[in-house]
């Protein structure tokens, strides 16, 4: 299991000025249940003061996105690869290098 970190920045509030977001990255799992993993990798973010873990609806993370009580985001993720025209697909389908 992987993830990678964002900071960002909070405006205008009196107590807080920025916010320490986790990023799923890379997760390949042969043995351990993704529930196991991924409720390890919410821990292992804690442990390293993280406010925030994000993951996508991509590959086999719906399976536990709702278990692990994901909130949905508040809208879509938009990829431009180059000109790539491909039809309509279903994210579990999807799987994106990002490098």
């Amino acid at each position: 299991v992987s993830f990678y970190t964002l900071p960002s920045t909070v405006m205008n509030h009196p107590q807080h000025n920025s916010i320490k977001a986790a990023y799923s990255f890379y997760n390949v799992s042969t043995a351990t249940p993704w529930v196991d993993l991924m409720a390890d990798a919410l821990v292992l973010a804690k442990k390293n003061n993280f406010d925030v873990f994000n993951a996508l609806d991509l590959m086999e993370n719906s399976e536990f996105l709702e278990k692990l009580k994901f909130g949905i985001g508040d809208g879509n993720l938009q990829y431009y690869l180059y000109n790539w025209k491909c039809p309509k697909m279903d994210p579990k389908k999807i799987g994106l290098v990002l490098q």
